[in-house]
């Protein structure tokens, strides 16, 4: 049997039936799984018990990013969005990267902060502090009973921080207990065990607990990754430098990084919803981390290196598990995780930060050049000829004028078609 390789020529360029068969083949899928993810993989019932008031479902676009190499192991890596572009991008990127070793990627044990809020102390807060801490061993004691299967795969409650946070009515003591979740994303196991805490805390200090919750900026849990691309496949020297330049002044200018961190989340997000992940946990994570303890600015770095090639970084917080939530329930997420072929939460994590970089990089690499606009709108233009009617050959064919004019509109769209429909 050969070897198994992300490396996809002219994947793009197969019919929808011959590009699924090659995944299902990749990641040994069976007959249900490929189901799941060419047909309605989420039924009625199974909705109706994963949130309220159910009507319905609604889909969209689930392809594959191919090429990756990450850690010296092929990914074929499943993105669920529906921005024309994303997937194109990040497997171009994919591809370059391979040259020189492709990704290589790392995480921090997956820490999970639960925030237990303290106000209206009867002793002063310093004191209430020493209180607290003088009973950190039995407090952990107590939030670990709570999970005692997290602890037995390695997890559990780990550590106690106190933070003092002035608010316009008193200063509060923020209680942050530090709770490795494993291959959990861990927000179940956090919350229960601050809950837990809470009472002991208020008895303990004579104060009063409000908030009890997870926090989704999990600095303790990072993500990073990291690539060189030679400076002869990006296109020159000259193609390096403009992507530093426009890395140099999105990481100055809050505008810019605003949008440029929002295209890695383009590539993050996609992996993060096709494995049935908390994409919104993900992105406030993200958009914080951002700005955590400096101007908000952005998630990537690059610059030339000595040998004139391009290398960058990328980090973030990248709470994601594979056990517990859609991940287990939904059938299409859970054959997106097994064409990843993913083993735990942080390899999970390590691929997602890696789309997320080659996106980055696509996207300034499209500006550096020819502008964003040109792959940008070839795609897009797909999506205009079909609104106006278009169908089989005649929508390339629309689409060819309508890029050719720069006139990517939908009232062109429908002159363009009357006009070779009658030819």
């Amino acid at each position: 049997m050969p070897e198994k390789t992300s490396k996809l020529s002219g994947f793009y360029k197969l019919s929808l039936e011959e590009r699924l068969k090659i995944v299902s083949e990749f990641a040994e899928l069976t007959e249900e799984e490929t189901d799941a993810i060419s047909k309605q993989g989420l039924s009625l019932s199974q909705a109706d018990l994963m949130i309220e008031n159910v009507i319905g479902t609604m889909q969209i676009p689930l392809g594959v990013a191919a090429n990756f190499l990450i850690n010296g192991k092929d990914y074929i890596v499943p993105m669920a969005l529906e921005e024309p572009s994303v997937v194109a991008a990040a497997s171009n990127i994919a591809k370059l990267a391979r040259i020189k070793g492709g990704f290589k990627a790392e995480t921090t044990e997956p820490v999970m902060i639960g925030q237990i809020q303290l106000t209206g102390l009867l002793s002063d807060v310093a004191e209430a502090k020493e209180k607290i801490l003088a009973r950190k061993k039995e407090l952990l004691e107590l939030a670990n009973a709570q999970d005692p299967m997290l602890v037995k795969f390695g997890g559990g409650a780990r550590d106690l921080e106190i933070r003092e946070v002035e608010t316009p009515s008193e200063k509060m003591l923020v209680v942050h207990l530090l709770v490795d979740c494993r291959d959990a994303m861990g927000a179940n196991a956090v919350n229960t065990m601050a809950e837990t805490l809470a009472p002991v805390i208020e008895k303990e200090t004579g104060g009063k607990v409000y908030l009890r919750i997870i926090s989704n900026l999990a600095v303790h849990r990072l993500a990073r990754a990291s690539a060189v691309f030679d400076k002869d496949a990006m296109g020159g020297s000259d193609v390096v430098k403009g992507v530093v330049k426009a890395y140099e002044f999105s990481a100055a200018d809050q505008f810019r990084a605003t949008t440029y961190n929002k295209g890695i989340m383009n590539g993050i997000d996609a992996v993060v919803i096709a494995t049935g992940n908390d994409f919104r946990a993900t992105e406030a994570g993200a958009h914080s981390y951002a700005s955590y303890g400096r101007k908000y600015t952005t998630l990537t770095k690059w610059w030339e290196n000595e040998d004139g090639d391009l290398e960058g970084s990328i980090e973030l917080p990248m709470a994601v598990g594979l056990v517990g939530g859609a991940t287990k329930v939904h059938p299409t997420a859970r054959a997106c995780v097994k064409i990843l072929g993913v083993k735990s939460a942080s390899e999970l994590a390590g691929i997602i930060v890696s789309v997320g970089m080659a996106q980055n990089l696509g996207a300034l690499k499209a500006l550096a050049t020819e502008g964003i606009q040109r792959g940008h709108m070839g795609l897009h233009a797909r999506n205009v000829a079909v609104m106006a009617g278009a169908t089989g050959d005649m929508i390339d064919k629309v689409v060819k004028v309508m890029v050719s004019e720069k006139k990517v509109r939908l009232d062109r769209a429908k002159e363009v078609l009357e006009e070779l429909q009658e030819k």
